[in-house]
């Protein structure tokens, strides 16, 4: 693992794509319990290099009821996006992940991490991309529709903060959605520890 984890952080696969340059965050281990799918790094995670380092890191881990030390141990939670590099802003926002990642890297991590049993995807690119033809028409209908996917995947909205109207007009994601994500990534750690 340690192997692959320092080819991926050496990618320059998308470099000429990317005006901000290349900066590939990953986290991973063979012992990894839950795997966590984003999108791609935002400009303060770039800046960084540590994973969910801002406000929709905040939120996420708020959703998934665990703290940072948590969070950041490979050993319990892997976190890959669908594009591992940060691919700037375009006019409503960060651009989409850039889409050599997953084919070239996701499954070759996925393989290293046996021990997973939650996988968690966190918005439209990673359930078109794992859910394919099942994925519902719309990421609220997917969202709604999430035990269709359990045990294998549990589809997510992206937790930004330019989300929070979406959570305000669909008010049984919290209600219901995240009362089950925080039980199984809480049954999920307790058998891990």
């Amino acid at each position: 693992m340690d192997k692959l984890l320092q080819q991926i952080r050496n990618c320059k696969e998308c470099e000429r794509h990317l005006k901000d340059g290349v900066n590939p965050v990953v986290a991973a281990s063979t012992q990894s319990k839950i795997i966590i799918i984003g999108q791609a790094p935002g400009r303060i995670v770039h800046e960084t290099g540590i994973p969910w380092n801002d406000k929709s890191g905040d939120n996420l881990r708020n959703w998934l009821g665990i703290d940072k030390p948590v969070f950041y141990n490979a050993r319990l939670i892997a976190l890959m996006p669908m594009g591992f590099c940060y691919p700037g802003t375009g006019k409503s926002g960060d651009l989409p992940p850039r889409p050599e990642c997953a084919p070239l890297w996701h499954d070759k991590l996925l393989k290293r991490m046996p021990q997973a049993a939650l996988v968690l995807l966190i918005g439209q690119y990673a359930q078109n991309h794992y859910l394919g033809s099942k994925a519902k028409s719309t990421l609220t209908e997917t969202v709604k529709q999430f035990n269709t996917y359990l045990p294998g995947y549990f589809p997510l909205p992206h937790p930004s903060p330019r989300n929070n109207l979406w959570q305000a007009k669909n008010r049984w994601f919290e209600l219901e959605v995240l009362p089950e994500l925080k039980q199984r990534v809480k049954q999920t750690l307790e058998k891990a520890l």
